[in-house]
């Protein structure tokens, strides 16, 4: 992903909700997420916590190791296993200037789908509506991403 030029940030090293976890559990997998990409050369600056929860651990972990915390606006839900047309249908009207859509690249606990095709599928249909609205889909971490958003 980095040798193709994708943006990487952080999403930790284990998928578990901060409202299961301690402060001092919650900065462990912050820490071991930030080592892992440490180590490929990958300096995050954007957090996007498990399951987008928040608590005030995860705040004081991100303002302790000076990351960001980011979420989204507009969730395809694809790790249910809909088609790239039902995601698109749910999703569509959040598709406006400065949406954060997410998408899932992987399968984990609780998945409903036995690939990423349908996900894979999708993106053909955001970039196209977006495009339609007159945005140009970009990295989150883009400076133009900030300004789109508001």
């Amino acid at each position: 992903m980095i040798h193709a030029g994708h943006g990487v940030e952080l999403h930790c090293a284990e998928h578990i909700r901060h409202t299961e976890l301690t402060h001092a559990e919650v900065e462990a997998d912050t820490r071991d997420g930030l080592e892992d990409l440490h180590a490929l050369g990958v300096h995050p600056r954007l957090w996007r916590p498990p399951w987008g929860v928040i608590t005030p651990q995860t705040q004081a972990v991100a303002k302790d190791l000076g990351l960001e915390l980011v979420s989204w606006t507009a969730d395809t839900h694809d790790w249910r296993g809909d088609t790239a047309s039902q995601m698109f249908t749910n999703v569509r009207p959040d598709l406006q200037p400065g949406a954060v859509v997410l998408m899932h690249d992987g399968l984990g606990p609780g998945v409903r789908r036995s690939g990423c095709e349908e996900t894979v599928a999708l993106i053909e249909k955001v970039v196209k509506q977006a495009r339609s609205v007159g945005c140009e889909p970009c990295p989150l971490g883009d400076p133009y991403a900030r300004l789109s958003a508001g």
